[in-house]
């Protein structure tokens, strides 16, 4: 008999020449499947690693993906998407005087610029003030003597519908200004201080013949008619007499004694207003010298 060892050692040949075989059965669709290269230095090649990758995973890969899940097929057999940065567009940049950005619209808003509202409120309190100062200096100079008020300076002040008689005037003046104080508050009466200067009312004639008469200047009452012709042509100094037919009135130093009431409107009987009257159509005169 032959040893084990030895009726073995014919066949290590052919079993080597099976092996040989099925290994280049094997390796023979993955040459296939490889291309040839050829290298010329030449023209440059464009890679494409991505692609190239895909074939080659695919190939070696495709027995054992047909027996896997069908999810993983999917992501296996899926193309490659390569994430990149595009690159950045460049925006010019404009001028920092225009104001061009529109997402922000509180920055194309015209600036409101905040100031103090008290300065107006201030200036108009200081200017009040002013004016309360300067009342309370004027009542300071006035002079209360019962029915003979006057006060400083040269020009009359109207205090409570009384007339204050300016220090600086003649003393006509003076005069006429405090008798008119003394009917201020009577009514307007159709020809009344007519026929005496003492009377219930008084109409306009009849009030500035009285203040006339007061001031010496006057001995018996005057129409309007005839006041027309009275004094000196002409504005005076320290009184003024405006007369036409069917009204007059008397400007003395600086206030209308008038019983007209442009306000309220009609006829109310002498009083005092501190604000003239339009003098068209009236004849100007006044008393000699005044």
């Amino acid at each position: 008999m032959r040893p084990f060892g030895s009726s073995l050692a014919p066949r290590k040949p052919g079993v080597l020449f099976c092996c040989a075989v099925a290994i280049f059965f094997l390796l023979l669709p993955d040459a296939q499947a490889r291309p040839t290269r050829h290298r010329n230095r030449s023209v440059p090649v464009v890679l494409q690693p991505f692609s190239l990758v895909h074939k080659v995973v695919h190939a070696v890969a495709a027995p054992v993906v047909r027996n896997t899940h069908r999810v993983l097929v999917a992501a296996a057999g899926g193309p490659i998407q390569v994430a990149y940065y595009a690159p950045r567009r460049m925006r010019p940049r404009p001028p920092r005087a225009e104001q061009v950005d529109n997402a922000d619209e509180e920055s194309t808003r015209p600036i409101r610029v905040a100031y103090r509202a008290s300065d107006r409120t201030d200036e108009a309190a200081q200017e009040e003030n002013d004016e309360r100062d300067q009342d309370q200096a004027e009542s300071a100079r006035i002079e209360s003597r019962g029915d003979r008020p006057m006060v400083g300076g040269s020009r009359a002040v109207l205090r409570n519908g009384i007339a204050y008689a300016p220090a600086h005037a003649p003393q006509s003046v003076k005069n006429a200004i405090w008798a008119a104080n003394s009917i201020r508050r009577k009514p307007y009466v159709w020809g009344g201080g007519h026929g005496s200067f003492n009377d219930h009312g008084y109409d306009c004639s009849g009030t500035v013949s009285y203040a006339l008469h007061g001031a010496g200047m006057l001995n018996s009452p005057l129409p309007s008619s005839d006041l027309m012709r009275y004094g000196e042509r002409g504005r005076g100094r320290w009184m003024t007499i405006y007369s036409r037919s069917g009204h007059t009135f008397a400007v003395i130093a600086g206030l209308r004694l008038d019983t007209t009431d442009l306000g309220r409107g009609g006829d109310v009987g002498p009083r005092w207003y501190d604000y003239g009257r339009d003098t068209g159509g009236y004849v100007a005169r006044h008393p000699v010298g005044m």
